[in-house]
């Protein structure tokens, strides 16, 4: 047992979701995950946020510019939340609105997921863990231009006390408990998972 290591799992009263700068244009210079999946994992961690009902923030970076506009499915998904487009600040905590939306979630734990993983990423989670914040980086929902560049992000994360975490590891550590609500949980699983749906399947006949 190891008496100097606390468990710092997330919970769904005290976290808030940052999708930062899942970009049309930034997105096609992720090649750590085929295209399609990349996608269904941005998607799906935005599915729990919704699901969990955490306060979530949507930002871009001079999406003017090359980076492109947002993927729509997310300002479909959170139509109320905070929108920053940020005109140049690369580090989304150096601006003063995306800071400021953050602290008005009044929550210690931050999820982030963004696109690229060593910059859009990493640079905000640093931040927040500087300002004493508990941070969670979506790995499989943060995309990069390979492997390399992704393992040296993740490792300078992990150094600093960043919780590295897939996206179906946060909505279980969320749930906390299938009892709360197997149905609920198990469709958002099934449309992202397709295998998924043969639990739910046989799940739902066994129940019938």
């Amino acid at each position: 047992m190891n008496h100097d290591y606390t468990y710092r799992r997330l919970d769904k009263d005290d976290a808030a979701l940052l999708l930062v700068d899942h970009q049309s244009g930034l997105i096609s210079l992720v090649q750590d995950f085929e295209p399609s999946e990349f996608k269904n994992n941005v998607l799906a961690t935005a599915a729990c946020g919704r699901y969990f009902g955490l306060p979530t923030i949507l930002t871009t970076s001079f999406e003017d510019g090359p980076n492109g506009p947002l993927v729509p499915e997310l300002t479909e998904m959170f139509p109320d939340a905070p929108y920053i487009a940020r005109p140049g600040n690369i580090n989304a905590w150096d601006n003063e609105e995306f800071l400021a939306a953050v602290k008005a979630t009044g929550k210690k734990q931050l999820i982030i997921a963004g696109v690229v993983t060593e910059v859009c990423v990493a640079f905000p989670a640093l931040s927040a863990i500087e300002e004493g914040y508990d941070v969670f980086v979506v790995t499989d929902a943060s995309g990069t231009f390979n492997k390399t560049t992704r393992d040296s992000a993740w490792s300078r994360m992990e150094a600093a006390g960043v919780q590295l975490m897939g996206w179906f590891a946060m909505a279980c550590e969320l749930h906390r408990d299938w009892r709360n609500d197997v149905e609920g949980l198990g469709a958002l699983l099934s449309e992202h998972i397709p295998n998924y749906r043969n639990l739910m399947t046989s799940y739902f006949a066994r129940k019938a």
